[in-house]
């Protein structure tokens, strides 16, 4: 299978809980979506999904096509903008996300769609990888006005990778992610 993929990084989210910004908030010495973005620099292009400017970060911008489907509206924009087959997807509060990570995502493709974390807690969809394949299930999604990125798999199928196994491959924060900042470690 091909090592090209594109990458995107969800930042048009309210960041209600949050606050503020939850892009632009400064972690560790730099702002959170900049550590999503470094996770993802073996991508053969990287932007971000965001109905607003972001022009701090080199990347390019893609604004929502259908607007009012939250992550999923991202996720449409992104299949719809990805120059290759696969496409890392992110939100931009998993600052502990790493090249590692994407990269055994990459080698759990398989002929599912969707390649994407499960443990207890349920499944990871704002970090995980989608096939190109899957935009005209996603429009239709968001024409229903069904916006459960959840949903997904069930509709598609997917390769689950056992969250023991990222967990241990990649380290126990990997999938922390910041819905307020006193949640940061």
């Amino acid at each position: 299978m091909p090592d090209l993929f594109s990458a995107a990084v969800l930042a048009g989210g309210r960041s209600a809980r949050f606050g503020r910004d939850k892009a632009r908030f400064i972690y560790q010495g730099k702002p959170l979506l900049a550590h999503v973005l470094a996770s993802l620099s073996a991508a053969a292009e990287r932007f971000i999904v965001a109905n607003d400017p972001y022009p701090e970060f080199g990347v390019p911008v893609v604004a929502d096509i259908i607007r009012g489907g939250d992550s999923l509206s991202g996720l449409h924009s992104a299949l719809s903008h990805a120059q290759h087959d696969w496409l890392a997807l992110a939100a931009c509060d998993l600052p502990y996300l790493t090249p590692a990570y994407w990269a055994l995502l990459l080698e759990c493709r398989d002929l599912a769609p969707i390649v994407m974390v499960r443990g207890q807690q349920g499944v990871e969809p704002l970090a995980a990888l989608y096939h190109q394949r899957l935009l005209p299930l996603v429009a239709d999604q968001l024409q229903r006005g069904d916006f459960a990125m959840r949903r997904l798999p069930e509709l598609a199928g997917a390769r689950f990778v056992d969250v023991s196994e990222v967990l241990a491959r990649c380290g126990a924060q990997v999938l922390t992610n910041a819905n307020r900042p006193e949640e940061l470690p």
